[in-house]
């Protein structure tokens, strides 16, 4: 049975985390995960504090397993929602995207453990030294918001290497159980998972979405700003958002500057469009990994498909190179 450090901090059987990835992972994934031996984490960014409570809530009613919260900690309604989080005591909360440290001790104050989400190994040393309890090194093939500085295989070893004894989950292109076996012999603690639970049915994600992953390849997904600028999504100039391919891309990425400049004119375009039913110009967040999903299937036989998978990887591939 895999066993590794996370599961002892975490207090979970397999060293999976679902990642809290807003419009996707709500108490219904979050729950389905954490029953199954994982982490469930619910994406507690976007609909408003009510509706994180409404979450955090279910997920007590369907397993007494550990579970959490992550932030989009660059956002601002973030210390609104960590306020709701704090008060119902969830027993992990994980932050992206900006300066974690005021969260930290906030929530070490009550027992609550911290993941931090990195995309460099600069970021990933600011992080333990804020006290991070793990860090989540995400590589660039990561679905919906990444960093543009490493990918998943150098990136991890790196991380691992600079924080020393704090746990490091790999973050980026991990959907089987090739993936996890990988990461852990990377020296990852576990893999922290978006793009396969997307495709989950305990997922919110709207079947379109769903449907596009399963449907598209590795090669379908591309890390732009474009729809970042032309919302003024809340996020750093260091980080992009991998998302599939569509007309908007192809007509806009690369010219950020003046779609910088078009900005109320591109958006009153893309609310037109969304409005019309265009599907052409729908953003669809996935990561590389998309390529190895297939099928969508409940989120606790992903979990269990996974750790049967990696196990048996570990037991045979060795021997079979090794011989």
């Amino acid at each position: 049975m895999l066993r590794t450090p996370i599961c002892d901090l975490f207090r979970v059987e397999h060293p999976i985390i679902s990642a809290p990835m807003a419009g996707s992972s709500g108490g219904e994934l979050a729950a389905a995960v954490s029953a199954a031996g994982g982490l469930g984490m619910i994406g507690g960014s976007g609909p408003g504090p009510e509706w994180l409570r409404e979450q955090i809530e279910l997920v007590r009613r369907r397993t007494d397993r550990p579970f959490g919260v992550g932030f989009i900690t660059s956002a601002p309604d973030t210390d609104q929602l960590m306020e709701t989080a704090l008060e119902l005591r969830v027993p992990v909360i994980a932050h992206a995207f900006a300066d974690p440290s005021p969260y930290i001790r906030a929530a070490a104050d009550l027992d609550i453990l911290t993941i931090v989400q990195v995309q460099s190994v600069e970021l990933a040393r600011e992080a333990a030294n804020a006290g991070a309890a793990a860090i989540a090194a995400q590589g660039i093939e990561a679905g919906g918001h990444t960093g543009y500085t490493s990918g998943t295989l150098p990136l991890v070893p790196a991380v691992v290497d600079e924080v020393g004894d704090i746990p490091v989950v790999a973050a980026g292109g991990v959907a089987d159980g090739r993936g996890l076996a990988a990461v852990l012999m990377l020296g990852a603690a576990g893999a922290w998972m978006g793009t396969r639970f997307v495709a989950s049915e305990e997922s919110i994600s709207d079947p379109y979405a769903k449907e596009q992953i399963i449907s598209h390849g590795a090669d379908d997904f591309l890390l732009t700003r474009v729809y970042d600028i032309v919302n003024d999504a809340p996020f750093p100039e260091h980080v992009g958002e991998r998302i599939l391919r569509n007309r908007f891309t192809a007509a806009w990425h690369g010219r950020e500057d003046e779609v910088s400049l078009r900005k109320a004119e591109l958006a009153r375009e893309l609310a037109a469009s969304l409005e019309a039913g265009d599907t052409s110009v729908r953003r669809v967040l996935a990561g590389n990994s998309a390529g190895m999903v297939r099928d969508i299937l409940p989120a606790g036989e992903i979990v269990r498909r996974i750790v049967e998978d990696a196990e048996a990887i570990l037991r045979s591939r060795p021997g079979e190179l090794l011989g």
